[in-house]
């Protein structure tokens, strides 16, 4: 054979032994087949009890209501009865003791992540309300005019 089909072939064969020699060092010893539990089957035993270690961070609606009883309150009574309230405020990991790991996000940005009026096929969310960001007061964020826990239009 001419050698400008051999270099390229000796180079494809090359990649593929330092792929295979490279793969020894780099999977870890306990991956592969250990049932039919995992995506395809294949997954890292050790890897089920660093996912039992892996400290909660979100607690839900039920740990809010002991001392935020008011606002829980208004939010099962409002349309945003079924979003949580760390989809909102963060993960309430270390809540109360750690006042600062638990922020507001209050910015346009976080409403239209399930608001934001999506023009394609099939983009109706139910019950949602979706704006157009570029129309509804765009120069405003939403909680101006909106009370996250009970969203009806407030007077201005």
């Amino acid at each position: 054979m001419k050698l400008h089909v051999l270099r390229p072939l000796w180079v494809a064969i090359g990649l593929v032994g330092l792929i295979l020699v490279s793969r020894q060092f780099l999977v870890p010893d306990d991956f592969g087949v250990h049932g039919r539990n995992f995506t395809y089957g294949y997954h890292r035993l050790s890897n089920i009890q660093e996912w039992k270690d892996f400290p909660v961070k979100h607690r839900g609606r039920e740990f809010c209501v002991e001392c935020h009883e008011e606002n829980v309150s208004k939010l099962n009574a409002s349309v945003h009865a079924p979003v949580e309230c760390e989809n909102c405020h963060g993960p309430a990991v270390n809540h109360p003791d750690d006042q600062e790991n638990l922020v507001l996000d209050t910015t346009r940005g976080l409403c239209l992540r399930c608001h934001a009026w999506l023009d394609y096929p099939n983009s109706a969310r139910g019950d949602l309300v979706s704006i157009e960001d570029k129309r509804h007061r765009r120069r405003r964020e939403c909680i101006e005019c909106h009370n996250p826990h009970d969203p009806r239009e407030e007077e201005e």
